[in-house]
């Protein structure tokens, strides 16, 4: 038998032969590396196959006390493998589990959704899912806010918090927070491999592998345990009713964000079906929360809270007033309603969960840590203005992932009153050009670079982008059309892919053609044939590229980045505002670019 901690293991349990094997090679390791080195006397064969009874491995105990065995460096083809190749091994491995080629793949729908109870009975976490205090939160826009305000309220209160999110938009691991922070590359390594490990060993053709975002929801329920966290607040990957984050039996609290028209493909044509996959989150009992909803939608929450005597509430709009002269730490008129939402679940939470919050109410100012909370939540890629650091004062990109009618229209609000109030400047981490006057005032220009996946409809998309900024007095003076770097087959790592010289840039064409078009009915005119304004011409990697009187089409976002950076060097007289949004793989992709 196999002993560790004074626990016996049977040598006949496969999971015990995958940690008989890890034992032994651990203390292969450590005496390999231990200095001066000990000799091993004999050959010993290692081999789950012999079914030998091993006792745990001589003198590992001291061995393993007086060295660190996790900062050896693993073998790999015969040489040692630094901390940046395991790393990239480990997102290999995690890039082996994407089986769409799009995360909006029909297929995705339902997709054998029990399988995900036999992960967890592999795992081991049913017990450990049941003992979380869990905020889960659906909704087509707003979710993620909605969870990063709750998530800072209660860290703010003094619990121990857990946040998984999606996506991520520069590395994997933003996706799992604990207490406020994204975990560490030591930790990531050590859950990802306890997971996948256990999964390679017992999964088989009738309970295959889990697919990527399943791993992931899985992978956060196990951190989430193993570090004890007092609160996990879980949002929604995709829907809800067939999501891997709703595996979650008796959650304390249910939210759903603001409802729209996304994922139609899957999640259904009118916002009636949209809801009743969202609202599939809800659970016998338990309390629900949602923000003011159209009649369609708000009509079919309704009556599956009912069906699930679900005491379902509409949380309205933060009152500015409750945060003492303060803002919220999130950009935009419509975070006061995601604000509001969070308010309304951390509260039911601490009263669910035995902690009521003394003098709480809804007309007096709010706790300090609800304020604390609020005014200091961090949210990367949702309303966040970014200097460029090669261009300071010259080039300043405002990031939103928006990707639906209702956000791009957010997005727009947001820009346009950024832009038009030149005074937020002076919050930026920057200095004035020495050779200009301090005093003097730039003109202003604004640019467009977007990208969106071809499953959504840039006619509904971009018309709302344009006019609701138009609205407000801010036009585009070129927009500027790019393929994402990122790709959906593979997780990338913080360093940037080679760029594909066979890039496929048809989507891209289909944007500008739509652009165009838009530009010149705004203008009075009617509709025509876009291209005989435009004319081929050459981007710097030398591609035959599309170029009109509004927009232009780069066939990578280097080269994007790299025309804004030149155009700003040569007139220095001008302030370039440039709105990145449309995809959040897109907003990463230029967030790695302008912050090495």
């Amino acid at each position: 038998m196999i002993k560790d901690s004074g626990q016996s293991l049977s040598a006949t349990n496969p999971q015990t032969k995958t940690k008989r094997c890890h034992y032994w090679r651990m203390w292969f390791l450590a005496l390999k590396f231990l200095n001066p080195p000990i000799p091993i006397p004999i050959p010993i064969p290692i081999s789950s196959s012999l079914g030998l009874h091993f006792s745990t491995p001589p003198l590992i105990s001291p061995i393993l006390s007086s060295i660190q065995i996790k900062n050896i460096p693993m073998a790999k083809g015969g040489s040692m493998e630094s901390a940046a190749d395991r790393y990239q091994s480990t997102l290999d491995a995690l890039s082996s589990l994407i089986t769409k080629k799009s995360r909006a793949d029909k297929s995705n729908k339902g997709d054998r959704y029990d399988l995900l109870f036999d992960y967890l009975k592999i795992l081991e976490l049913d017990e450990a899912i049941s003992q979380l205090k869990i905020i889960h939160v659906a909704g087509t826009k707003g979710k993620g806010s909605t969870c990063t305000f709750a998530e800072s309220i209660l860290r703010n209160c003094g619990f121990r918090t857990g946040l998984f999110t999606s996506p991520h938009l520069i590395d994997v691991r933003e996706r799992f927070r604990l207490d406020g922070l994204e975990i560490s590359e030591e930790k990531f390594l050590e859950y990802f491999w306890w997971c996948y490990d256990r999964l390679k060993e017992e999964t088989n053709d009738d309970v295959p592998m889990p697919t990527y975002f399943r791993f992931l929801a899985l992978l956060a329920f196990k951190i989430f345990a193993a570090e004890q966290v007092d609160v996990a607040i879980l949002e929604v990957g995709l829907g809800g009713r067939f999501d891997a984050t709703n595996v979650v039996e008796k959650p304390i609290v249910c939210g759903i964000s603001s409802l729209g028209y996304d994922h139609m493909e899957i999640l259904g044509n009118t916002l009636g079906e949209i809801a009743g996959e969202k609202a599939g989150i809800f659970k016998h009992e338990i309390p629900a929360f949602t923000v003011p909803q159209p009649d369609e939608a708000m009509h079919v929450l309704e009556e599956k809270a009912s069906k699930l005597n679900v005491n379902l509430q509409v949380a309205h709009p933060l009152n500015v007033n409750l945060l003492n002269g303060l803002k919220l730490a999130l950009e935009g008129e419509h975070q006061y309603l995601n604000a509001g939402l969070a308010v309304a679940l951390c509260s039911t939470w601490l009263q669910r969960t035995g902690h009521p919050i003394i003098n709480f109410n809804q007309t007096g100012p709010l706790p300090e840590p609800f304020i604390k909370g609020l005014t200091t939540a961090s949210l990367q890629g949702r309303a966040q203005i970014v200097p460029d650091i090669e261009s300071p004062g010259n080039l300043v990109f405002y990031l939103d992932g928006a990707h639906s009618p209702e956000s791009m229209e957010a997005c727009a609000r947001w820009f346009s009153l950024c832009t038009r109030d030149d005074n937020h400047l002076s919050n930026l981490n920057y200095q004035p050009q020495q050779h200009m006057d301090e005093g003097s005032k730039k003109d202003t220009a604004q640019i467009l670079l977007f990208n969106c996946m071809s499953v959504r409809d840039p006619q509904l998309l971009l018309p709302r982008l344009m006019r609701t900024c138009a609205s407000h007095g801010v036009c585009f003076k070129k927009a500027l059309f790019v393929p994402n770097i990122s790709v959906y087959h593979k997780v990338g790592s913080q360093a940037l892919p080679t760029i594909d010289p066979q890039v496929d840039l048809s989507w891209q064409f289909a944007l500008q053609r739509a652009w165009e078009s838009l530009m010149q009915s705004d203008k009075g005119g009617e509709p025509s044939n876009t291209d005989q304004a435009c004319e081929e011409v050459k981007d710097d990697t030398g591609m035959s590229v599309m170029g009109c009187k509004n927009s232009s089409i780069f066939s990578s976002l280097p080269s994007a980045i790299k025309w804004l950076r030149d155009t700003a060097q040569k007139d220095r007289f001008v302030r370039f505002q440039v709105l990145v949004t449309g995809s959040l793989h897109l907003v990463g992709d230029v967030l790695r670019l302008i912050k090495k």
